[in-house]
């Protein structure tokens, strides 16, 4: 008996002693050479986005991806921020076990690319490009199952982490430029297999409508007018997910119908690890338009230093 209490507080010890290890940290050699080679990531991620010829915006890009490869080999390189690539996204869970690196290349006025990679929180790089296979999803890409070398590309804002049970997945909210006359806004799935691979897509998006069969969705999308712009987001003081309600418009010549947000919302809200369709939210009336507090309604002087009410 005291052989397993003596085995039981070893295990416990041990289990503290690694909970409180430190995280990895880059040595002043890995850090100097990633700031060298973060210096160029950011010049050459700045020409693929802006620069004005397309073939210097495509061979930029070939560039790039080497070098941030490269750079990512660096041992406990998941601790280095990039801070200074302001033309690619990088998002991080709360949970911090990857981050997503994505990025937007312009083809054309209805063309547009996306690249990304997800690196996981490893000393040694454990690395899952992204392969932008959206111009292959025509119809109903809301319900398609993704592998990474099949993903639906877009420049993602934001990731939520969502746990139901033992059982985790994240939300990823993303911009896709589209077309010139429509653009997109998503709401991806990504959940890890049991071999660690990412995919995207899950069915957790459900709509239920009185008279109609209950539909679940895999992923959300939002295709608006290039004209608009549409809100798509988790609200912390909601605590949903709040987007814009839709109508089909005329917008500009040689546009046809469009769909313009008509001012008020539509919802998700998270019920046994379902996000479940909320048509529209309520919206409370107001007898006067909202304004800043009056600064000296509860002041004893006004202005000009005299008591209020007095002369």
């Amino acid at each position: 008996m005291k052989k397993i209490l003596g085995i039981l507080c070893l295990l416990a010890g041990t289990s503290v002693f690694l909970s409180a290890q430190p995280k990895p940290k880059l040595t002043a050699e890995a850090l100097a050479n990633l700031s060298e080679k973060e210096d160029t990531l950011a010049l050459l991620a700045y020409a693929i986005v802006n620069d004005s010829l397309p073939e210097h915006r495509f061979g930029t890009c070939r560039v790039f991806i080497p070098k941030l490869v490269e750079a990512l080999k660096t041992e406990n390189s998941f601790q280095y921020p990039f801070d200074r690539v302001k033309a690619v996204s990088i998002q991080y869970p709360p949970d911090s076990t990857f981050r997503i690196f994505t990025w937007q290349l312009y083809v054309d006025t209805s063309d547009y690319r996306y690249y990304g990679a997800i690196q996981m929180n490893t000393p040694d790089l454990k690395l899952y490009p992204l392969v932008d296979r959206s111009f292959n999803l025509k119809s109903n890409p809301e319900q398609a199952l993704l592998t990474p070398e099949e993903w639906y590309g877009a420049l993602y804002y934001n990731i939520r982490e969502v746990k139901n049970g033992k059982e985790k997945y994240y939300l990823l909210f993303g911009y896709d430029g589209f077309t010139f006359f429509n653009k997109r806004k998503l709401i991806d799935v990504l959940t890890f297999q049991q071999d660690g691979k990412p995919r995207f897509g899950a069915p957790v998006f459900v709509h239920e409508k009185k008279g109609f069969p209950t539909t679940t969705k895999n992923r959300v999308m939002l295709e608006y007018s290039a004209e608009s712009s549409v809100k798509l987001n988790y609200e912390e003081t909601m605590e949903m997910i709040v987007f814009d309600h839709l109508i089909s418009m005329g917008g500009v010549y040689g546009q046809g119908a469009g769909n313009f947000p008509d001012g008020s919302y539509e919802a998700y809200e998270l019920k046994n690890g379902l996000w479940r369709h909320k048509e529209m939210l309520p919206v409370t009336p107001m007898d006067q338009a909202p304004r800043p507090s009056p600064v000296l309604d509860t002041r004893k002087k006004d202005i000009f230093g005299k008591e209020n009410g007095k002369q």
